[in-house]
């Protein structure tokens, strides 16, 4: 899906436009809220990973945590598909496995951040 180990130039660009684009073109499904509420959770790992000395140790410890997020966008599509559709629960386990290292979890999460930018952009009223 995307390669956060290597990212290609127009990743937090073009390609994050893209997913942004597709995440928008349904106005009931992929509320805003919760597709903050999957990057605000990002961000906290990307943290936890960061803060450690040895960001290595503390990723390979906290990646089953990490893949976690699988779990609870299936879960937001389960219990109302309106929430988050396919496409969102499918974006975050393409991403997710993706995964590997703490720089490519710090690419995820300027990924994503580069996705909110341009979602807001496309539904700024949401």
């Amino acid at each position: 899906m995307f390669d956060f180990k290597n990212p290609v130039p127009d990743l937090f660009d073009a390609q994050a436009q893209q997913v942004a684009t597709r995440l928008s073109q349904e106005q009931r499904t992929n509320k805003p809220s919760q597709i903050r509420r999957f990057y605000d959770e990002i961000c906290m790992w990307n943290e936890r990973v960061n803060e450690d000395p040895k960001p290595e140790d503390r990723f390979k410890e906290l990646l089953p945590f990490i893949r976690m997020l699988n779990a609870k966008a299936a879960y937001a599509n389960g219990r109302n598909p309106q929430l988050v559709d396919k496409y969102f629960v499918d974006l975050m386990r393409g991403c997710l496995k993706e995964v590997n290292d703490p720089d490519s979890m710090k690419h995820f999460k300027l990924f994503m951040e580069a996705v909110m930018g341009f979602y807001k952009q496309i539904r700024p009223k949401d």
